[in-house]
């Protein structure tokens, strides 16, 4: 056990890091290409990952629309995350829903992630395909396939660690009536608030939940779980003070179940939005070897910090440069091509809905053809399906033909339209060098 800024770090079941097959993934680079992959330019098809990297190819031998993820970002990225949560006091199980790339999950594993997060028992299969040995799985597990396939799993490989969460009575009850009678799944009871997503909406009633748990002899009272960015999506005042009153009740309730663990407990809390005020408030439970009871890991499961955005995150996150000096940087862009110039003042795109994500805001464009800059006033005002409507200042020109490099927004729905993503080397080169392939399970 160790500690550090105040935070009791105790480990999940045992002190060994978690792992996953490196051997899996690196087989990903034997995989054979084809023109399933979208915007893959047709040389690579019928060579493998590895035949096509050896070309040294370059974005703009890829077809328009495009989305790319920069490497220098990704590194960056990488390490400032793992500093800062290391130094906070904090475990991090990124949410690998993010990506849902392994190749992403290994590099975050091996950054000294302590396990990956995901949210469904499909996502945590495709892990597990590649080897992934500790998940948190941040919802309830009332699926009765998903929960007899976790049994299972935990009685083949005792090295697996699998822990989902309950929010009410009702779902302690299904999970009992569907786990194999020598299953042992450990569960957090999950905390929510109004108004919000899941979890129960009181700390009684969270309570009651745990009791349910600690009656079944199918489940572990593990510990507390929840997600304060369901409450709160800025930082005014008023979102700030509903985050910190939220987690105080995690910390409420947390004290309050402390003699009724049978293990170390984990606390875990969410997002790239508001992790300095996760671990402001729980680090309050670092006192888990005194009167309030037993050690507790602190867990954060910040999934966008890899990626990170031009949009949402880089508006709101603490970790974001410049704001925190040597802090993250967006590295996902998007290329798409003029294809059409109707009328004055409108260019259309190829990249639309099914290419680029707009559930927290539009694409935006950054530069034209290479280096050229945006003509101030030029913004993206809708998307369809497979278009892009850029609006350009009077006088802006951008003929039929040239290529826009797109800022994006939310990281979560961008990866899911792409089963291979290009790595860049530089997304501000004039032409960047593709330096890798990224799979993704969606």
């Amino acid at each position: 056990m160790d500690s550090t800024d105040g935070v009791v770090a105790a480990p999940f079941q045992e002190t060994r890091a978690p792992g996953i097959d490196t051997g899996a993934v690196a087989a990903l680079h034997d995989r054979v290409l084809g023109p399933e992959f979208k915007s893959l330019p047709a040389a690579a098809w019928g060579r493998t990952v590895r035949e096509f990297l050896s070309t040294t190819p370059y974005l703009d031998d890829f077809a328009t629309p495009v989305l790319a993820i920069e490497r220098a970002a990704l590194d960056r990225n990488l390490a400032v995350m793992a500093e800062w949560s290391a130094g906070a006091g904090a475990r991090l199980a990124p949410h690998g829903k993010t990506t849902m790339s392994p190749q992403l999950w290994s590099e975050q594993l091996a950054a000294g992630a302590w396990g990956i997060t995901l949210a469904t028992a499909w996502q945590a299969q495709v892990a597990r395909s590649f080897g992934v040995s500790r998940i948190l799985l941040a919802n309830a597990l009332v699926d009765p396939a998903g929960l007899r396939w976790v049994a299972g799993e935990s009685r083949r490989d005792p090295g697996f660690e699998l822990v989902c969460w309950a929010d009410s009575v009702t779902t302690v009850e299904w999970m009992q009536r569907h786990l194999p009678a020598d299953a042992r799944i450990p569960v957090l009871v999950e905390l929510g608030g109004s108004p919000g997503r899941t979890g129960a909406r009181t700390v009684e009633e969270a309570l009651t939940v745990a009791a349910a748990v600690r009656n079944s002899p199918r489940l572990v009272l593990a510990g507390v779980g929840g997600y304060e960015a369901a409450l709160a999506h800025d930082r005014s005042a008023g979102s700030v003070t509903a985050v910190r009153g939220y987690l105080r009740d995690m910390v409420r309730l947390h004290r309050a179940l402390s003699d009724r663990y049978e293990r170390p407990a984990i606390v875990t809390a969410g997002g790239s939005a508001y992790p300095d005020l996760v671990v402001e408030e729980l680090s309050a439970i670092a006192d888990g070897q005194g009167t309030h009871g037993v050690p507790a890991t602190v867990v954060l499961r910040s999934g966008c910090y890899l990626i990170h955005d031009d949009g949402f995150y880089a508006g709101i996150s603490p970790l974001s440069a410049p704001r925190a000096g040597r802090g993250l940087r967006p590295a996902m862009h998007a290329w798409a091509r003029v294809v059409s110039r109707p009328e004055s003042g409108l260019a259309l795109l190829d990249a639309g809905k099914r290419d680029v994500p707009f559930d927290q805001g539009l694409p935006v464009p950054q530069r034209f053809s290479g280096s050229a800059e945006v003509p101030p006033g030029s913004h993206v005002s809708a998307l369809n399906d497979q278009h892009a409507f850029l609006r350009l200042p009077e006088g802006g020109d951008v003929p039929v033909g040239s290529v826009v490099r797109l800022g994006l927004s939310h990281p979560c729905t961008a990866f899911d339209k792409w089963r291979l993503i290009p790595v860049i080397d530089d997304a501000d080169a004039a032409r960047p060098r593709v330096v890798d392939l990224l799979h993704t399970y969606f």
